[in-house]
């Protein structure tokens, strides 16, 4: 039950931070890049602030893993930047299918143990989310297409990463401030042409400090704790979570489509997720 909500918490936090980047970057509150680069640089500050108090006033630096800084930059530039060119319910379509789709992968290289059990969890839970998102009314930007599934690639190569992680918050916190000489970079070679307004910085800050920085450290800490296959899966609520805050917190109507596509997602983690317990004699 722990771990159940810990893993709830994590997802609202993704959801958050969709909602959150769609209302700087659609709204021209703030351009990809300047978002992207507020948001690393507040991740970071919070975390090495975690990483300060909880090492007795001490802060300690360890060796970057550069896989990890790459994959979570690609994320978050590519996903930034997609996030206005592209149709909402399609660029979330690709981003969790992309992400299932790699961390599937992940675990089939990894060699667990992919039941049927899981292929029918999985495609039922990926079912409801298309019936959810479906069919989109704009065209198809394929740059942002492109964007949208290296941001997946990733993120799933960067939660596969995580389930190796042996100080979820240390990890976290050297992920983000070495990523920032990577995104600032980014900055210069893509300027944004938007201007930048203080509910832009605000919302960036936000999204780096709270659903980014301690969403993901937080996503460290229990990921090992799941298997790759199921740790895919469980991302697919996010688009449903992110539906129903705007439901909550922006009055949408609620339809029919919201509950079918719910039930399956829900029902779908839930074939994936269960284990039966060991009979004891």
């Amino acid at each position: 039950m722990r771990l159940f909500i810990l893993t709830s918490i994590v997802m609202v936090a993704f959801a958050a931070n969709s909602v959150l980047n769609r209302l700087a970057l659609a709204d021209g509150e703030i351009g990809p890049s300047a978002f992207a680069s507020i948001r690393i640089v507040a991740g970071a500050l919070m975390l090495l602030a975690l990483i300060f108090f909880r090492g007795g006033n001490k802060l300690s630096f360890s060796k970057p893993n550069v896989t990890a800084v790459l994959a979570l930059c690609a994320y978050i530039l590519g996903f930034s930047h997609a996030y206005i060119s592209l149709d909402a319910g399609f660029g979330a379509l690709l981003l969790f299918g992309a992400v299932q789709i790699t961390m599937f992968i992940g675990a089939f290289i990894q060699r667990e143990n992919l039941t049927l059990q899981k292929w029918i969890g999985a495609a039922l839970a990926f079912s409801g989310l298309i019936y959810l998102l479906s069919p989109s009314n704009a065209g198809i930007d394929p740059l942002g297409a492109g964007l949208m599934t290296i941001a997946a690639i990733g993120w799933g190569i960067y939660s596969i990463i995580g389930r190796g992680a042996a100080n979820p918050l240390k990890d976290t916190g050297m992920n983000f401030l070495y990523g920032v000489p990577i995104i600032s970079l980014a900055l210069f070679l893509f300027p944004d042409t938007t201007t930048i307004t203080a509910s832009g910085v605000l919302l960036a800050i936000i999204s780096g400090a709270i659903t980014s920085g301690l969403g993901y450290a937080l996503w460290y800490a229990i990921i090992p704790q799941l298997q790759t296959s199921t740790a895919a899966v469980a991302q697919l609520t996010v688009p449903i979570i992110a539906t129903a805050g705007g439901i909550v917190f922006l009055a949408e109507a609620i339809d029919s489509r919201f509950i079918i596509a719910t039930t399956l997602v829900l029902c779908g983690v839930g074939i994936s997720a269960y284990r039966r317990k060991p009979n004891t004699p």
